[in-house]
């Protein structure tokens, strides 16, 4: 006669379902299916944190409502991440986002912001003097195109 496995979780889980908990441990939640943890990531890591909970409600382990609540995030992001998790699978979480190619900043305009940042001028007035945004500026720097005199 096989036996009944009870539902038994280390102590300070917060339970999720009556069979899944997870328990923050540091900078680490551990997810666990009664005394056996199941998954780790780190507590920082929003993409794995939605890759692992969206595996669970694909795979019948918990309800999305499950985890809005538990976790006190929004159902629609749930569901969103779910739909990724379904169309795209694990790696959905993990790709480099699609993002447009911007037409203000072309080859000739980089160059006479670069030969500008270059004499020590301020990105403020880089923008002014090319008419373009100072936020389109400053992504530039922050995404390497543009290099600023330190």
């Amino acid at each position: 006669m096989p036996q009944i496995q009870l539902p038994i979780f280390p102590e300070g889980t917060t339970h999720i379902t009556s069979e899944l908990a997870f328990r923050r441990e540091k900078d680490e939640v551990v997810y666990f299916n009664g005394m056996m943890p199941v998954f780790t990531h780190d507590a920082n890591d929003i993409k794995t944190f939605k890759m692992i909970t969206s595996q669970f409600c694909v795979n019948g382990h918990v309800k999305q409502a499950d985890i809005a609540r538990t976790f006190g995030i929004p159902a629609i992001t749930v569901k969103r991440a779910v739909k990724k998790y379904r169309e795209e699978g694990i790696s959905g979480f993990y790709k480099k986002r699609n993002t447009r190619k911007g037409c203000v900043l072309t080859e000739k305009v980089l160059a006479t912001a670069q030969q500008k940042f270059d004499i020590g001028k301020s990105t403020s007035d880089v923008a002014s003097e090319l008419g373009v945004k100072y936020e389109t500026l400053k992504k530039a720097v922050t995404d390497g195109r543009l290099k600023k005199k330190s």
